[in-house]
Order: C-alpha cells, then structure tokens, then sequence
C-alpha cells in the first residue's frame, strides 16, 4: 500500500474516533493538498477512491489535473488559495469548488464565468477571522453584505472558509467560525488543516484542508 494511502487512512481513523467521541452527526470530508505534486504520487489516493483534492495555482491545476478529471469523473477539485480575476475564467473550467471568495469583484466575475460555462461551481466565503492585515478574506463585519451580494448574482454559497492565525489558539477561532456560519444558516465549514484538523472537526468543520499529512513535506 503506498503511503498516502496508509497516511490517509490512519487520519480517517483519528477524525472517525472524534467524530463518535464527540456524537458529530457525520464525518468531514477530507481534501488531500495536493499542490506542488506531480499527478503520480497522486494517483495511488485517486485508484484507492478518494476524489477530494484541493490545489492552490489555477494554471497548474489545469495542466495537471484536466486530463486526470476527463478520465475520472467523480473527481472534486477545490481551488483553496488566493484567486485573482484574471484567473477566473480558467479556474470555473477545473474547479468545483472555490474557497476563497472575499469580495465582490471576484464574485460577479465567477458567477459571469459559470453563466457563460453553464456550470454551476461552489463557493466558500474566506472569512479573515483573525483581523490579520497580511491575510486574504473579507472582513467580519463585511461578511453579511458580500454574502447577500453573491446570492444577488446567483453564487451557491455553501459556506465559509478560515485560515486562523498561526501560533495562537485555533480553537477560539473556529468556534467564533461555527457562529458565523450558524448566523447565515450556512451547511458547510472549510478549516483545518494538518495541524489542527482535529480541533476543526470538533467544532463541526465539514472540509479539511490535509497535505503534508497525507503527502508528506513539500520540497
């Protein structure tokens, strides 16, 4: 068995042991970061079944995984880092789902893009939840207005993203991100990544956002 194989399993055992400890309704669902690896140390995960896969460059994502989906149909691919709109109309192509819509211009030039495509992509709004000037996504107080603008323009917001600050409690922010998302009767939650995937889930992260665990460093 390849080791992204074992890696992945042994995460699902973990999440799937939270998951009754804590009686959570389901389990997340797992997207494997597979930014900056070729499509051969992803392809053991896709023969083993998994089609959740989450990339962060819309030209390498398109280059490398528009063969693999053509042959492949139950793939997902999540576009999970910072979309410029340039990129947008290459991005609605490959993507099923966007994670990181935060602002208005982004999202009337997807919702163009998928109308002209005749495809329906899902949006995640990346909400800034740690008030970090470096940090993409939109603002907390801002969070109503681009939430009700993207309904405007037809965007199947499913939910919200975070990228929590680092060195500091995550667990006090993903519990302030379950508020948010329970305030816009929002389904799913994207957050956690390889190192606090487990805190995510407890509270009730529906994504995670999982590389170096499951593909190991990125050289």
């Amino acid at each position: 068995m390849d080791h992204t194989v074992q890696n992945l399993i042994n995460i699902k055992n973990n999440i799937d042991l939270n998951v009754i400890n804590l009686k959570i309704n389901k389990s997340p669902i797992i997207i494997a970061v597979s930014k900056t690896f070729g499509i051969e140390k992803i392809m053991p995960l896709i023969k083993y079944g998994h089609i959740h896969f989450g990339e962060n460059k819309v030209q390498e994502a398109f280059e490398k995984w528009s063969s693999v989906k053509d042959k492949f149909l139950d793939l997902k691919l999540h576009m999970i880092g910072k979309l410029q709109t340039n990129k947008v109309k290459l991005a609605v192509k490959i993507f099923d789902y966007i994670h990181s819509v935060d602002n208005a211009k982004l999202a009337k030039k997807i919702s163009d893009e998928q109308f002209k495509l005749n495809k329906k992509i899902k949006i995640f709004l990346q909400v800034n939840i740690g008030d970090e000037l470096q940090k993409s996504g939109v603002k907390k107080n801002e969070l109503l207005d681009l939430f009700d603008y993207c309904k405007r323009i037809n965007l199947d917001v499913i939910g919200l993203m975070c990228i929590p600050p680092i060195n500091q409690n995550t667990e006090y922010y993903f519990k302030e991100m379950l508020e948010l998302n329970k305030s816009l009767n929002l389904e799913e939650l994207s957050m956690g990544m390889s190192a606090d995937f487990l805190e995510a889930t407890k509270n009730h992260a529906t994504f995670l956002r999982i590389g170096s665990n499951i593909f190991g460093k990125r050289v």
